[in-house]
């Protein structure tokens, strides 16, 4: 049975082949206004209480907000007792627009500013409804009624603001903006510019909020050029818009809208707000930072701003939410954990200033995130992924050729019990091949040069002193170095015909207490089997011969990762 698709109209696209925006780049950042403490909080389960609005206010001061919308006084109490606190405990900086919100209501309108008397600078915002439905159903009044409100509100705010000594900038908004009809909203904003008479030296603004999202974002952003086009007094207009997320496109619709001839956005941090939220600003922020243009907010830290966020709003943020959410600097997929290690080696090898990861947009550690794991994982990772984290965690460098067995290894314990963390992945790291001491454990080493004598073929004889099984053993051997005689020395002594296919060595700390680790690939000519060894020590030749050893065991014992030629 189908769904009843039938019961919705599909809302009118403007006729518009003139559309400049989607030639334009986004080149700079906008105007940003927090509406966090009152859409925001309006939205919020349990609204925050006065000293958590204080501590989110004093994040938006930190972050940079310029302009912030602060409560509804004529509508809450609460609200009106909060902003007399900001303005009577001067913790209003004198670049900062406190913005208050009230409707075309004369007695909103004075009680508003009652509430905003002695702040330097605000923006008094007020609204109505415009919406082609809301007119109908709502208000029963006609278009000529409707705009009558906005210009009734506007003489109202311009009779109060001659007995308000601070600077007051005039916001209009024509509430439900995208369910009203195009021409209509533009005549009741250009009646509500030319009552308020602003210059180009004390400019309004005027605000166009998506109060529902209801069309694809294009379909705002013809909008919004459309009316920029159009507006009277352009130039002393701050053209504002307020996207809601309904269909999930609110960050699309603003970029668009910047495109269209915006200059201002309105929002919160994260996007709370009702329904699926306001327009997610840190969003809009960050993906400019990501191309290279200054937002002009202080976001480097991003964990401050998410843990203030969660505790006021008493919200957890999602684990996927752009920038902010706990996984959205992970990869768990092995060709993106590979491509993800090779693009930082790549950067590393190329000292290279410029960002050029596959997988990451922007350098988590830019804003704050350098503590997440970016590669994590589980069943569905691969040897990228396992070499990233031994190589970024604990240093260890892993030989091509080496990463494919351990990632073998650890894909084994991630299908038992899931993901797999960086100290149990190093855990069988040590059980693999560090600790692998059984049943022959080197104990000693001692190395004489014999280039002196005359008399020896061979520049190097070794005396190598270990266990087996427990029962202490000792042999000696000559060879072409070290590592040459102690594999002649197992030929001669262990019986055991091997073979060193490969061979690596890397520091793994520097200074005086530097360790270095190395990496043996070894055959058994016998069965025939291969494997990889790993040996630690200060002294690169006792590491050498510790990964022979360790080889060795693990030629000799079957175990996952240790694969048949």
């Amino acid at each position: 049975m189908g769904m009843n698709y039938q019961r919705y109209e599909r809302v009118p696209v403007m006729h518009y082949p003139e559309r400049e925006w989607p030639d334009r780049q986004i080149e700079r950042a906008p105007m940003w206004c927090s509406v966090d403490l009152r859409d925001g909080n309006q939205a919020l389960i349990d609204p925050m209480q006065v000293d958590e609005k204080i501590e989110f206010y004093n994040l938006l001061i930190k972050l940079g907000f310029k302009q912030i919308e602060v409560g509804f006084p004529a509508a809450s109490q609460i609200e009106y007792d909060f902003i007399r606190k900001l303005i009577e405990e001067n913790r209003v900086p004198d670049d900062v627009y406190l913005q208050v919100l009230a409707q075309c209501r004369k007695e909103q309108i004075d009680r508003t500013f009652e509430c905003i008397q002695g702040c330097k600078n605000v923006i008094f915002h007020i609204y109505n409804s415009t919406s082609t439905l809301q007119r109908d159903v709502v208000f029963h009044k006609n278009r000529e009624e409707v705009k009558e409100l906005a210009l009734q509100g506007t003489a109202w705010v311009k009779e109060g603001a001659k007995n308000f000594d601070g600077d007051l900038i005039l916001e209009y908004s024509p509430e439900s903006y995208t369910g009203t009809e195009p021409d209509y909203a533009l005549e009741v904003c250009n009646a509500v510019i030319d009552a308020w008479k602003p210059a180009k030296e004390h400019p309004m603004i005027i605000n166009l909020p998506s109060t529902v999202e209801m069309t694809t974002p294009n379909v705002f952003a013809d909008r919004v050029e459309w009316t920029s086009r159009r507006l009277h007094s352009r130039e002393a207009v701050i053209l504002s818009v307020h996207p809601h997320n309904d269909r999930g496109t609110g960050t699309a619709a603003a970029e668009l809208a910047l495109l269209g001839g915006a200059d201002r956005l309105e929002g919160t941090l994260f996007g709370n707000g009702e329904r699926t939220g306001n327009l997610d600003l840190l969003n809009v922020a960050y993906n400019m930072f990501s191309q290279g243009v200054d937002p002009e907010l202080n976001i480097g830290n991003i964990n401050e701003i998410i843990e203030v966020t969660e505790r006021c709003n008493k919200m957890p943020l999602d684990a996927r939410h752009p920038y902010g959410g706990k996984l959205v600097f992970t990869s768990f997929s092995g060709s993106h954990q590979d491509a993800i290690n090779k693009g930082m080696q790549a950067m590393r090898e190329r000292n290279s200033q410029k960002w050029a990861v596959p997988y990451l947009a922007i350098d988590p550690a830019d804003i704050g995130r350098q503590y997440e794991p970016i590669v994590r994982i589980n069943s569905q990772s691969g040897k990228g992924g396992v070499a990233f984290v031994m190589d970024t965690y604990f240093g260890f460098k892993l030989p091509k050729a080496m990463q494919r067995e351990f990632a073998d290894v650890i894909q084994a314990e991630s299908e038992k019990q899931g993901e797999v963390t960086p100290d149990q992945i190093m855990q069988a790291f040590r059980e693999s091949y560090l600790d692998r001491k059984e049943p022959l454990h080197f104990r000693k080493l001692q190395v004489m040069d014999l280039s002196n004598e005359t008399d020896s073929s061979f520049d190097t004889k070794v005396r190598v002193t270990y266990t087996d099984n427990g029962r202490e053993k000792v042999f000696e051997a000559v060879g072409n170095g070290p590592l040459d005689a102690v594999k002649r020395g197992v030929r001669e002594n262990l019986h055991r015909e091997v073979r060193i296919l490969d061979y690596t060595e890397h520091a793994l700390t520097s200074g005086s207490d530097s360790q270095a680790a190395a990496y043996i690939h070894m055959l058994d000519e016998n069965s025939g089997k291969v494997t990889w060894g790993v040996g630690v020590s200060s002294n690169i030749t006792r590491a050498s011969v510790r990964a022979m050893f360790s080889a060795m065991n693990r030629l000799g014992v079957e175990t996952p990762g240790v694969a048949d030629n």
